[in-house]
C-alpha cells in the first residue's frame, strides 16, 4: 500500500490519542500540529500551567520530540518549525476561544497546506483565523473584550 507524503494537521483527540508519545510523528513528513495548551501538556507530559509559564519552550520542545512545525493555540498564538524559525499571531482574540474554533483553524491550515509549505501555512491561517475573529468580534460585540490590538490601533 502507498504511503501518503503530503501535508497532514493533527489536532484534538488525535494528538491526545498520543499522549506521552510525541516521537510518533516524526515519521510524518509536512505535518502541523495544532494543539491548544491542554493537548500539548499531555503529548510532553507537562502541566497546562508549566505549558502556559513558557509557551516558547513548550512550543520548541515538542518541535524537537516531533519534528513537525507546531501551533500552540491561545492568545497570541505560536508557531514554531524545526529549522528554529518561530512565529506570534499579531492578534490575540477573544471570541476565538470557542468550542469549534480550533477545528475550523486547523481546517485553514490543511488548506493553505495544499499550496504551501508547513510553517508558512501555519503562518498564513493563523493570521487569516484571527483576522476572521477580529471582523466577527466586530460586527457582533466581541466576547470579553475582542480582540487585541484593535485594528483601529493598527492603522
Amino acid at each position: 500500500m502507498p504511503a501518503w507524503h503530503g501535508p497532514i494537521v493533527v489536532d484534538a483527540d488525535a494528538l491526545t490519542a498520543f499522549a506521552g508519545k510525541p516521537e510518533v510523528f516524526r515519521a510524518a513528513k509536512n505535518a502541523v500540529l495544532t494543539p491548544h495548551p491542554g493537548e500539548l501538556a499531555r503529548l510532553l507530559g507537562k502541566t497546562p500551567a508549566q505549558v502556559e509559564s513558557d509557551r516558547f519552550g513548550a512550543a520548541r520542545a515538542i518541535v524537537s520530540a516531533t519534528g513537525a512545525v507546531v501551533v500552540l493555540k491561545g492568545a497570541h498564538t505560536v508557531i514554531a518549525a524545526p529549522d528554529a524559525r518561530i512565529a506570534v499571531s499579531p492578534v490575540a482574540c477573544a471570541a476565538l476561544a470557542t468550542a469549534g474554533s480550533g477545528d475550523v483553524l486547523s481546517g485553514i491550515v490543511a488548506a493553505m497546506a495544499c499550496t504551501l509549505p508547513p510553517f508558512e501555512a501555519a503562518c498564513a491561517a493563523v493570521l487569516l483565523h484571527g483576522l476572521a475573529g477580529e471582523t466577527w468580534s466586530r460586527e457582533h460585540g466581541g466576547r470579553t473584550g475582542g480582540c487585541w490590538p484593535p485594528r483601529s490601533r493598527m492603522r
